[in-house]
C-alpha cells in the first residue's frame, strides 16, 4: 500500500495510569506480506522515523469510532489509537484490518474492547485536533473560531485548548490580524476574531488573561470585541477610551507602575462591564478569573497609594481648602469615592487599617465642609463616601457626632446636613433620600452599638439624636399636616409650609421614607421615641396622612400605628384612647368601602390583632366608640367578635362584682346570725321567739344592685389629657397607672380573664373565611 498525503494520522498510546499519551503525527501505511501478514506502519512527518509497527492479528480486538478513529488493544493496559484526518483514509485502513480478521467492514467492532479502554478513549481522543492549532492566517480564521467554539463541548477540550493557547506568540499573532482585517475590510474575519477572543475569555484562565491584558495587547482585544456579529455596526470603544475617557491626575502620580496599573484596571473593568455579556445567575462562577484579576489589581493600587506618604494628605488638604474651585473639588471627590469603592475588596484587617488612616486624616470634617456647599453633584459624591464609612464602622461616625455636640457646633452638625440632603432630594423617585434613610437606620441601629467601648454610649448617642436631630427629620411631616409655627432651629427655613402638599406625589414619597424611619425607631428605641411621640403628639399628625390620595402613604401611616399597638404598652394605649386616634383609621376604612385591597386587609388585621392579643383597654374603646359605625360589616366577623368578647367580659365583671358583694353580705349575715342566736337563746329562755322582717331582705338586695351600678359608672369615667402652653400633651390619672404590660390600667372598664380564650376561638372558628369583593 503506497503512502498518500491524505493518510495523515495522529498516534496515541494508553499509559500505565490509563491516560492517553500523544506519540506524534505522520502517515500510516498498511504493509502486507505472505509470510508475516499485515502491519500498520506510521512514520513521523517531522523526522521520518518509524513510530509504529503493529501486526494485525486475527484475535486482536479493533474498533472504529466516529468515522475517523481506530482503536485496538494489543495487551491488557496497552491500548493504541490512530486518529485520521478524514474518514476516507480511515475506512480504507479499516477494510484492510477486516480482511485479515475475516470481518464485515460495515460493522465498527471486530471484537469487544477491554472495558477500561472503551470508557477512556472517547474523552481523550476527542481533543486530538487541539494539539496543533491552525496557522494565524486570514483564510484560517473561520477554522480557528470553530475550533474555539467546539472546545466548550467538554471540560477536557477546554483545558487542552487553554494549554495550547498559553503560547504567547499565538495570541499576539491573532490580535495582529485585527489590523489586517480592518485594512482590507474583511468583515467576516472580524466577526471570527470577536468569537475567538470572547471564547478565550470564557476559558477562564489567568495565564491567558495576563497575555490579553498586557499593554501590548489590551487595545487590540478591545478592538476585536467591537465587532459583535449581533450588531450591524461596530461600537467605537477604542475611540472612547483614547479620546473621551481621559485620565486625570488630581494629584500628580510619580510612580510609573502605579499609573500603568490604574490604566489597566480601568480598561479591564470596562471590558467586564461593557464588552462582555453579564453572566446569568446560573453562571456565577463564569469569568471568575477575570473578577480575580480586577480584585488583585485594586488591592495593589490601594497598597501603593497607602505607601505614598504625600498622596492622601495632599488630597485632604485640597478638599478642605475653601478657595479651590468646584471643578477641582469635584475631581478630588470622584477620586476619593472610587478609592473608597476599591477599598471594599480588601480583607477586614487591611480595610480597618485603611479607614483608620482616612479618619485620622480628617475625612469626616472634610465631608462636613463639602456638605455645606451648594452643589448637588458634589454633595452626592460626599454622601457616597460617607456611606462607605458608615457601612464599615458606624461607631466612628457616632463618636464624631458626639464630639461635635461637645464643641457646641449644634448649628451645623454633620448629621443634620445629611438629613437636609435627604429632605431636599430632587430625584422624582427619591432614590437619594431612600439611600440616606438606610444610612441613618444603620447609625441608629442598637445592634451596631453593642460593641461600643462604654455601656452608656448608646443612651448618650440616642439622647443626642432625639434632642438635636429628630425635629429636623419630622419637619416635612409637620409642614404637611399642621399649620402651627415650628419651633426655631430646624434646617429648612421659614417658608417650609409652602413646600409640601399632602396630595403631591414627591411629597408622599418623602413622607413615606420618613414614616419608615419612625417605624424603625418605634421598634428599636422604645423609651426615647415613645416620649418624643407623646410630647409632640406626633401620631395625630401621622394619622392625618390617612386622608392622602396615595395608598402607599396611607399604608405607611397605618403601619406605624400598628407597630405602636404591637408593643402592647399601656402608656401608648392610653394616649391613643385619649386622643381618639382610631377615628382617622376608621374613617379611611369606611371611605375605602367594600374594596378588597391592602388598606382593607391592613385595617382588619389591626383590629383582629387587638382582639386576639386581648388588649383590653383598646378593645373596650373600639367597641364603645365605633361598634355602631362598623356593625354593618358582615363579610368578616372581626367587629362582631370584638363585641361578643366585650359583652362576655363585661358580664363576667358584673357577675364577679355580684358574687363579691353577695359573699360580703353572707359574711355580714353570718355575723348578725351569731348575735341573733345569742339573743334568741336568751328570748327562748324567757319564752319569747324572734322574727326577721321581710323588708330587710329586699333592702339588702337593693343595696347590692345600687353598689354595682355605682361601681360601673366610676369605671366608665376617663381622664382627659390636658394640653400645656407649649403644645405638649400631659396626662392625669385618678390613680397610679400600671406598667407597660398593662397590669393595672386606669382606663380599664372590665377586668378580663384569659380563661375562656380557647372557648372564644371555638366560637369564632366558623368566621375565619371571608368572601372576595371586586374593587
Amino acid at each position: 500500500m503506497a503512502d498518500r498525503p491524505n493518510r495523515r494520522v495522529k498516534l496515541f498510546a494508553l499509559n500505565e495510569y490509563k491516560q492517553w499519551d500523544y506519540l506524534g503525527s505522520g502517515n500510516v501505511t498498511s504493509v502486507a506480506s505472505e509470510s508475516q501478514g499485515l502491519f500498520l506502519v506510521v512514520r513521523s512527518e517531522s523526522s521520518g522515523t518509524q513510530i509504529l509497527e503493529s501486526e494485525v492479528l486475527p484475535d486482536t480486538p479493533y474498533q472504529r469510532q466516529k468515522d475517523t478513529l481506530i482503536v485496538w488493544s494489543e495487551a491488557e493496559n496497552h491500548g493504541m489509537a490512530l486518529s485520521f484526518r478524514n474518514s476516507e483514509s480511515c475506512y480504507e485502513t479499516w477494510e484492510a484490518i477486516c480482511r485479515v480478521q475475516g470481518r464485515d467492514p460495515s460493522v465498527n467492532v471486530t471484537q469487544d474492547l477491554l472495558d477500561d479502554l472503551e470508557e477512556e478513549i472517547d474523552e481523550t481522543l476527542e481533543t486530538d485536533d487541539l494539539d496543533e492549532l491552525p496557522n494565524c492566517e486570514l483564510s484560517k480564521l473561520k477554522q480557528i473560531a470553530n475550533l474555539v467554539t467546539s472546545a466548550f463541548s467538554s471540560p477536557l477540550r477546554r483545558r487542552r485548548l487553554a494549554l495550547v493557547l498559553e503560547n504567547e506568540t499565538y495570541i499576539k499573532k491573532l490580535l495582529q490580524m485585527l489590523h489586517s482585517c480592518e485594512s482590507v475590510g474583511y468583515t467576516e474575519g472580524l466577526y471570527h476574531l470577536h468569537t475567538i477572543i470572547k471564547g478565550i475569555f470564557f476559558l477562564d484562565k489567568t495565564a491567558l488573561l495576563d497575555i490579553l491584558f498586557s499593554e501590548e495587547c489590551i487595545m487590540n482585544v478591545i478592538g476585536c470585541l467591537e465587532y459583535d456579529p449581533a450588531f450591524d455596526q461596530p461600537k467605537k470603544h477604542r475611540e472612547f477610551l483614547t479620546q473621551n475617557a481621559n485620565f486625570k491626575e488630581v494629584i500628580p502620580i510619580t510612580t510609573c507602575k502605579l499609573r500603568q496599573r490604574i490604566h489597566q484596571t480601568y480598561r479591564v473593568q470596562y471590558i467586564q462591564d461593557i464588552l462582555l455579556p453579564t453572566p446569568s445567575v446560573l453562571d456565577e462562577n463564569c469569568l471568575s478569573a477575570l473578577k480575580t484579576f480586577i480584585f488583585l489589581n485594586k488591592m495593589e493600587i490601594i497598597h501603593m497609594l497607602q505607601s505614598d506618604d504625600k498622596f492622601l494628605p495632599q488630597i485632604f488638604e485640597q478638599l478642605k481648602d475653601k478657595t479651590i474651585d468646584n471643578d477641582k473639588r469635584r475631581e478630588l471627590l470622584f477620586f476619593l469615592k472610587e478609592f473608597g469603592s476599591f477599598a471594599q475588596v480588601l480583607k477586614p484587617r487591611s480595610k480597618d487599617a485603611l479607614f483608620k488612616t482616612l479618619t485620622q486624616m480628617g475625612i469626616l470634617p472634610t465631608i462636613k465642609v463639602i456638605m455645606s456647599l451648594d452643589d448637588y453633584q458634589i454633595k452626592s459624591s460626599a454622601i457616597d463616601i460617607f456611606a462607605h464609612l458608615v457601612e464599615h464602622n458606624p461607631s466612628v461616625i457616632r463618636e464624631f457626632l458626639l464630639e461635635e455636640e461637645q464643641q457646641n457646633e449644634k448649628g451645623s452638625l454633620l448629621i443634620n446636613l445629611i438629613i437636609k440632603q435627604m429632605i431636599c432630594d430632587t430625584d422624582p423617585e427619591k432614590a437619594g433620600a431612600l439611600h440616606i434613610m438606610g444610612l441613618l437606620r444603620f447609625i441608629l441601629d442598637p445592634e451596631n452599638m453593642i460593641a461600643m467601648p462604654q455601656k452608656c454610649e448608646r443612651s448618650k448617642f440616642l439622647n443626642f439624636f432625639y434632642k438635636q436631630c429628630m425635629h429636623n427629620i419630622i419637619v416635612p411631616l409637620l409642614a404637611t399636616t399642621s399649620e402651627d409655627i415650628f419651633e426655631e432651629g430646624h434646617i429648612l427655613g421659614d417658608d417650609i409650609n409652602s413646600r409640601y402638599c399632602l396630595h403631591d406625589y414627591q411629597t408622599a414619597q418623602l413622607l413615606g421614607i420618613i414614616l419608615e424611619l419612625l417605624t424603625f425607631c418605634v421598634q428599636h428605641h422604645t423609651y426615647y421615641i415613645k416620649y418624643y411621640i407623646l410630647r409632640k403628639d406626633l401620631l395625630r399628625n401621622v394619622l392625618i396622612l390617612m386622608k392622602s390620595r396615595h395608598t402607599f402613604l396611607v399604608l405607611c401611616a397605618l403601619r406605624l400605628m400598628r407597630r405602636i399597638i404591637g408593643l402592647k404598652d399601656e402608656v401608648y394605649n392610653c394616649y391613643i384612647i385619649q386622643g381618639n386616634l382610631f377615628e382617622p383609621v376608621v374613617n379611611a376604612f369606611l371611605n375605602n368601602g367594600t374594596r378588597y385591597n391592602m388598606l382593607n386587609s391592613a385595617v382588619i388585621e389591626l383590629f383582629d390583632y387587638i382582639r386576639e392579643e386581648n388588649i383590653k383597654s383598646l378593645l373596650t374603646h373600639v367597641v364603645e366608640k365605633f361598634y355602631k359605625t362598623l356593625e354593618w360589616i358582615d363579610y368578616v366577623q372581626t367587629f362582631k367578635n370584638m363585641k361578643i368578647k366585650y359583652e362576655r367580659e363585661k358580664e363576667r365583671k358584673r357577675q364577679k362584682s355580684l358574687n363579691s358583694l353577695q359573699n360580703s353580705k353572707r359574711a355580714r349575715d353570718l355575723e348578725k346570725n351569731k348575735v341573733s342566736y345569742k339573743g334568741d337563746k336568751e328570748n327562748l329562755e324567757e319564752g319569747h321567739s324572734g322574727m326577721r322582717p321581710m323588708e330587710s331582705d329586699f333592702q339588702d338586695d337593693y343595696d347590692i344592685s345600687m353598689e354595682i351600678e355605682n361601681t360601673t359608672k366610676n369605671e366608665d369615667k376617663v381622664n382627659v389629657p390636658k394640653r400645656t402652653s407649649s403644645g405638649d400633651i400631659k396626662f392625669t390619672y385618678s390613680h397610679s397607672a400600671g406598667d407597660a404590660n398593662g397590669t393595672d390600667n386606669p382606663m380599664r372598664l372590665v377586668d378580663y380573664s384569659d380563661d375562656d380564650e380557647e372557648e372564644d376561638k371555638e366560637d369564632e372558628a366558623k368566621f375565619r373565611k371571608r368572601p372576595h369583593f371586586n374593587p
